[in-house]
């Protein structure tokens, strides 16, 4: 595994700029005759960008809290050479650690933000592998043109990419009375019916689509392979930090519905949230809610907060999107033809854990108060991970990085009727001392062979992250969107083959002691 396989090339454009769709040397690219309106894209170096090109049509007026629906037509050309606007969020951030390659750098207000990039090589052909990329930010914050996903480096090794801004927040993912459920994948999977339409068009396959995400994107992908509404629409999937674990009963839900309508001081309905348009006030509302300090019980009847608080917005089952939970879909045998590449990173909980200094203060009862929000047997989960010497912010940390990550991941790779492989990311970044390790979203720079824009100071990766291994993880993903092989052994119950993506070595992984606590 130390060959990158053949066909993947190192020549292309540096990635240091953050700001790396601006400030560069561009021609325009040829017509494209899409079912709404012709688009021209730009040359920028060895591949041809095509950027905020409408899936749908702008989610404003009577069709906020509708089902997206077909974009409306346009007559001249269409420039399609500048991102365009995102869905309303609020930034988040985090001491000491520079936080916009992987979120993006916020709002960027519009009303037509239901669009997608494509990005193919400069060189065209046609019957390429296609990858749409959806990415994640606990379904409230994020947006396509993060830096650190730059799909540049995926067209550039001759794949068709597609990224893809979709609802959040209110918008997307709250399930408001007299409003369809699960807009925010309503609107993915429209995304995906666009590529099936239109992706052969740019030189991309339809029927080789690769559809990819990262954390909240992850928990998305995985929720639609298991979506009677997704069916067909792509061959693979890859998982990055998610599973289908983190889903709701509409039940469950609406007492957020409730929560929000009282601090908004309206009706918890269709009619008392579109009074209240997307902009600051909602966010205020948003923001409020997000905190720990809310009062909020959004446990599951069997005690259980299946997101630990990470965000209050999350899918919802029990529509026609998600008829059922996800596992128990799997184990019905939806998403069998799906080939499924899903993991975790070994440190995923220290993002939310180091930076703001938590996990050095903890003692044993606040780790408790903690985890008994979301587990209802918190005490034993600790003392399952405790052991001499090891303080209580790191047995906290490792309990919650299998809880919520490691072993649902595991789970879902369990249920999967179809053909399945398992990866681990292990490599630690050096930030905070070392104490960031193998953190959430830091395989993200190696996946889009992008360590640049998190290199340096406040960079997530550090001064000095290895460019070897970022060829062959980058190389690894760029293969199973080819054709589907991976340089390991699939996964099952009995095997249990896990590939550690920094060492190259494919273990049999041992059971994990969250077993115990988890469905």
């Amino acid at each position: 595994m130390n060959n990158i396989p053949p066909g993947i090339s190192k020549s292309f454009l540096p990635l240091a700029d953050p700001d790396h769709h601006s400030g560069m040397t561009r021609s325009p690219t040829d017509c494209i005759d899409l079912e709404s309106g012709k688009v021209r894209g730009s040359v920028e170096g060895d591949v041809e960008a095509y950027r905020g090109i409408p899936y749908a049509a702008a989610p404003t007026g009577g069709r906020r809290f509708e089902p997206p629906q077909l974009p409306e037509p346009w007559q001249d050309v269409r420039t399609a050479g500048e991102p365009g606007p995102n869905a309303p969020q609020r930034p988040r951030k985090l001491a000491g650690l520079d936080a916009a390659p992987l979120i993006g750098d916020g709002w960027k207000p519009g009303d037509d933000y239901l669009t997608l990039d494509v990005l193919r090589p400069a060189d065209g052909g046609g019957g390429l592998p296609v990858m749409v990329f959806i990415h994640g930010g606990g379904f409230v914050v994020g947006s396509k043109d993060a830096s650190v996903q730059d799909g540049r480096t995926f067209a550039r090794d001759g794949i068709v990419y597609v990224a893809i801004n979709y609802r959040l927040g209110v918008d997307g993912f709250l399930p408001i009375p007299g409003v369809p459920t699960n807009l925010g994948l309503r609107d993915m999977i429209a995304a995906l019916r666009w590529v099936q339409d239109e992706i052969g068009k740019f030189g991309g396959d339809p029927a080789n689509v690769t559809v990819f995400g990262e954390s909240a994107g992850a928990m998305a992908v995985a929720d639609l392979v298991t979506s009677p509404l997704a069916a067909d629409l792509f061959r693979r999937a890859i998982v990055q930090s998610g599973h289908g674990a983190m889903t709701r009963d509409v039940g469950v839900a609406q007492k957020l519905v409730r929560k929000l309508a009282k601090l908004l001081e309206v009706s918890p309905d269709r009619a008392g949230f579109a009074a209240v348009p997307p902009g600051d006030r909602l966010l205020n509302a948003v923001d409020k809610v997000s905190l720990p300090t809310t009062r909020l019980d959004l446990r599951g009847p069997d005690g259980r907060e299946p997101v630990f608080g990470i965000s209050r917005f999350i899918p919802v089952h029990g529509d026609d999107v998600l008829p059922v939970q996800p596992l128990e879909a799997l184990r019905q045998g939806a998403g069998a033809d799906v080939d499924l590449l899903i993991g975790s990173n070994a440190d995923e909980m220290n993002l939310y854990l180091v930076p703001s200094g938590v996990r050095d203060k903890l003692n044993s009862i606040l780790a408790w108060l903690v985890l008994r929000k979301s587990q209802p047997n918190a005490w034993a989960v600790l003392k399952a991970y405790r052991s001499p010497g090891k303080k209580a912010g790191q047995v906290l940390m490792e309990a919650l990085t299998d809880l919520v990550f490691r072993w649902p991941a595991r789970r879902y790779a369990e249920e999967h009727r179809g053909r399945t492989h398992v990866y681990e990311f292990d490599w630690r970044s050096p930030r905070y001392d070392g104490g960031l390790g193998a953190s959430h979203g830091m395989e993200l720079p190696f996946v889009f062979d992008s360590l640049a824009t998190c290199t340096g100071d406040e960079g997530l990766c550090g001064t000095a992250p290895p460019q070897e291994l970022a060829d062959r993880v980058h190389a690894i993903w760029v293969q199973f969107a080819r054709d589907g092989s991976l340089p390991w052994a699939p996964f099952d119950r009995e095997t249990r083959t896990v590939y550690r993506l920094a060492s190259g070595q494919a273990i049999r992984e041992p059971r994990m002691p969250a077993a115990d606590f988890l469905p």
